[in-house]
């Protein structure tokens, strides 16, 4: 059985992240979508962005990352905190394959003994959506949904 990973901030959910999670879908039997706590970048609860990755793919496990270790410094420590977490709590479901668009894809895949599916740009550009220029610039909200967009208006999360 292919079981696929997902692991993010979704801080918002954007298109690109919407593609990332539908070819991960598509491509495995079940999918496993670890949603980081990030209070740090975002004022929308953990709660309401698993929510929203619900809402996307009803058929996936969601798993809300609660206590994550700070992602305030890169080190090799840091690194291996963020790595035994993620395996903490993805052990469960034996992780075939881990679906990615950024460079930690590749170490993460290596870690759980899996399979990287690097998920390329696609045409319209989606894949490289930055959550960052989507908080800080009202314009992009094309890049998500109205939910999620009212989401980030409530929690205020716009400029």
């Amino acid at each position: 059985m292919k079981t696929g990973l997902v692991v993010g901030k979704f801080a918002p959910l954007h298109k690109g992240h919407e593609v990332l999670l539908q070819k991960a879908a598509d491509a495995v039997d079940m999918l496993v979508v670890l949603v980081y706590d990030a209070p740090d970048v975002t004022r929308v609860p953990l709660s309401v962005r698993a929510g929203w990755i619900h809402t996307l793919q009803a058929d996936a496990v969601v798993l809300e990352g609660k206590n994550s270790p700070a992602r305030d410094v890169w080190t090799p420590e840091h690194m291996r905190e963020h790595e035994e977490y993620i395996t903490r709590l993805v052990v469960p479901y034996h992780i075939t394959h881990v679906f990615s668009g950024e460079d930690y894809g590749e170490q993460l895949s290596r870690v759980l003994g899996a399979e990287h599916v690097w998920v390329k740009k696609e045409n319209d550009g989606a894949v490289q959506l930055s959550a960052t220029m989507i908080r800080n610039h009202p314009y992009a909200r094309q890049f998500v949904s109205e939910q999620v967009y009212r989401d980030m208006q409530k929690y205020g999360d716009v400029l």
